[in-house]
C-alpha cells in the first residue's frame, strides 16, 4: 500500500514542502530511503522500526521504499522520523489515510516512541503560514510548541509519543497546543555607569547604538575596551516583532535556542575567539550552517583582539558588511544567510600596547607598530565607520565615586533615534537604519545643510577621503543630528563624525 505524508526541510534558514512517501510492497525484508538523504537521515530507518515496535504496532515482513520528495534537494537532519513512522502506519492500515489529511509532520523518534524535540520548527511554521495551503495544522514535538507558537496563525498540535498521537488521529480528536511563555528575558547586570572616564568612547558608542554603525576601539590594555564594548547591549533597543523571529529563526536552525523555545527579544551580542574559522565567522560546513555573523542578525558581533585574528578571517567581513547577508556555495546548491550586524572590535595600538601613553614607555620599534597594524587591512577598515581611540584611564579616577550616565538614560536616546530612522526610512527597500541606507539616498534626502556639505567636500579632499568613507561620514553625521533632534545635518555633526574617521 502507498501512504503520502506532508513534512517540510529547512534550506538556510527558510523551509520548503517535503513529501514523504511509504511504499510497503511484497519483497524480502528491506529498507531503501531514496531522494538525497544524509546520513542521519538514512539512520532514521532504525529509529523508526525500534519506536515502532516498543509503541505495540508491527511491522510487515515486506520490501519498504521511502521516498522523500522533492529527489533533488539533499535531506538533513532528525525531523522526518515522525512522518516517515505515521506514513508506515498509514501504509500497513493501521491508519486510516483521511486521518493525516492537511497535516504537516515533523519530529525525532526515540527508541521508545518518545516524539522529540528538532531544529528549524519555527521556520517550517513561517513557511507553512506564508503559503496556507490546504494546511489543518502542524504537528510538532512538545518542546517545539513554543517556538512554533510565534506564528499565531498557525493551528499546532503536540503528543509525547508516538502511542498518543496515532490514539489522537484514530479518534480525530487532536490537541491543540498551547504555547508557553513566547520572549526570553535576559539579565541586564552590565550598565555604562560602571565604566569609570571614557566619556568620549561612550559618546561614540551611543551614536553607534544609534544608527547601527561598525566601530573600533584603540587603547591600552586596561582602557576599558572590552568593558564598553560589553555594555553596549544595555543600550540598544529591543528587537521588533519581525526582526524578532528573524533571529530566532536563525539561532532555532542553529540549535542555539534556550531548552524552552522562547522567543529572542533582545538583540543578539557574539563574542567569539580569535582563533574561530572563517566558516565559523561566516558560515559554511558541507551542510551549511549560519556562522557568528549571521548569530549576530540585528545584533553586535564584537571581536576582542582584533589584530589576532588571522586576515584571512577577518577579510571575510567585508562582503558581510556591505551586502548585511552570507552566500555559501556549494557544487550542488548555494544558501544565503542573513547578516546584517553592526561591527564592534577592540584592538591595542601596538604589540606591547602602549604606543601613545604617556605614562607608559612603548618597547616597539617603528617597523613592530607598523607590521602590527597592518594585519588590518585598508579595505576592512575603511568600511568602519568609526576609529574612536581611547587613553588610560587616571589611577585617581578609580577612587573616587562613579556618577557616570546610567544605561537606562542612554537608551532612551537611542531608542528615539531609531524610531525616528524606522519613520524615515519606511518606504526604502533593505534600509531600516541610518547605517543600512544608501549614501545616495541620504545626499538627496538626508537634509544636509550647505555649510556642512562644503566641509564635507573639503574634508574629502584634505583627509582623502574614498567613495565609501565619504558616504560613512554623512551616515554618522546623520545619526547624530538625530540624536540631536535635527532634521537638518549641520555643520557640527559633519565635524564630530569627521573625527572617527581613521
Amino acid at each position: 500500500m502507498l501512504a503520502a505524508i506532508r513534512s517540510a526541510a529547512i534550506f538556510g534558514i527558510d523551509a520548503y514542502d517535503v513529501c514523504v512517501e511509504i511504499d510497503v510492497a511484497q519483497g524480502l525484508p528491506h529498507w531503501t530511503i531514496v531522494g538525497l538523504p544524509a546520513g542521519e537521515v538514512k539512520e532514521s530507518r532504525e529509529r523508526v522500526s525500534a519506536a515502532l515496535a516498543n509503541s505495540g504496532f508491527t511491522l510487515p515482513p515486506r520490501r519498504i521504499t521511502v521516498s522523500l520528495s522533492p529527489g533533488d534537494l539533499r535531506k538533513v537532519g532528525t525531523g522526518f522520523d515522525l512522518p516517515i513512522a505515521v506514513g508506515l502506519l498509514v501504509a500497513t492500515g493501521a491508519l486510516a489515510p483521511e486521518t493525516v489529511d492537511g497535516l504537516t509532520f515533523i519530529g525525532e523518534l526515540g527508541l521508545d516512541g518518545e516524539i522529540r524535540g528538532v531544529r528549524g520548527v519555527l521556520s517550517v511554521a513561517r513557511h507553512l503560514a506564508a503559503t496556507r495551503d490546504n494546511v489543518r495544522a502542524l504537528v510538532v514535538p512538545p518542546a517545539n510548541v513554543t517556538e512554533a507558537g510565534l506564528v499565531r496563525s498557525l493551528r499546532l498540535t503536540a503528543c509525547a509519543s508516538l502511542v498518543t498521537l496515532a490514539e489522537a488521529l484514530k479518534s480525530d480528536r487532536l490537541p491543540l497546543a498551547i504555547p508557553g511563555d513566547r520572549t526570553t528575558h535576559e539579565p541586564d547586570d552590565a550598565d555604562f555607569a560602571d565604566v569609570v572616564g571614557q566619556t568620549s568612547a561612550k559618546r561614540a558608542l551611543e551614536i553607534a547604538a544609534a544608527g547601527a554603525h561598525a566601530c573600533l576601539l584603540i587603547g591600552p590594555p586596561g582602557a576599558g575596551k572590552t568593558m564598553l564594548a560589553r555594555r553596549l547591549p544595555s543600550i540598544l533597543p529591543p528587537l521588533t516583532e519581525d526582526e524578532a523571529l528573524e533571529v530566532t529563526a536563525i539561532h532555532s536552525v542553529a540549535g542555539l535556542l534556550p531548552s524552552a523555545g522562547a522567543c529572542l527579544s533582545a538583540r543578539p551580542f557574539r563574542a567569539p575567539h580569535h582563533s574561530i574559522s572563517s566558516a565559523g565567522l561566516v558560515g559554511g560546513g558541507g551542510v551549511p550552517r549560519p556562522g557568528e555573523v549571521s548569530l549576530a542578525h540585528h545584533g553586535v558581533l564584537f571581536l576582542d583582539e582584533l589584530l589576532e585574528f588571522p586576515r584571512t578571517v577577518l577579510e571575510s567581513l567585508r562582503q558581510p558588511m556591505e551586502d548585511g547577508r552570507v552566500v555559501i556555495a556549494r557544487a550542488a546548491l548555494s544558501v544565503a544567510f542573513p547578516a546584517r550586524f553592526s561591527l564592534v572590535a577592540a584592538m591595542n595600538p601596538c604589540p606591547c600596547g602602549n604606543a601613545g601613553d604617556a605614562t607608559r614607555v612603548c618597547t616597539c620599534s617603528e617597523p613592530e607598530i607598523i607590521r602590527y597594524r597592518s594585519r588590518l587591512s585598508g579595505p576592512l577598515s575603511d568600511r568602519i565607520d568609526m576609529h574612536v581611540t581611547l587613553g588610560a584611564v587616571p589611577a585617581a579616577s578609580l577612587d573616587r565615586a562613579n556618577d557616570g550616565e546610567p544605561s537606562r538614560a542612554i537608551r532612551a536616546r537611542v531608542e528615539r533615534s531609531r524610531a525616528v530612522q524606522r519613520a524615515r526610512y519606511a518606504h526604502v527597500a533593505g534600509a531600516t537604519c541610518n547605517a543600512h541606507a544608501s549614501g545616495r539616498w541620504l545626499l538627496a534626502h538626508g537634509q544636509l545643510d550647505s555649510d556642512a556639505r562644503k566641509l564635507l567636500m573639503s574634508a574629502m579632499e584634505s583627509l582623502k577621503l574614498s567613495a565609501r568613507g565619504y558616504h560613512r561620514v554623512l551616515r554618522v553625521a546623520r545619526t547624530i543630528a538625530d540624536l540631536d533632534r535635527s532634521d537638518s545635518v549641520l555643520e557640527p555633526h559633519v565635524a564630530e563624525a569627521l573625527r572617527y574617521r581613521p
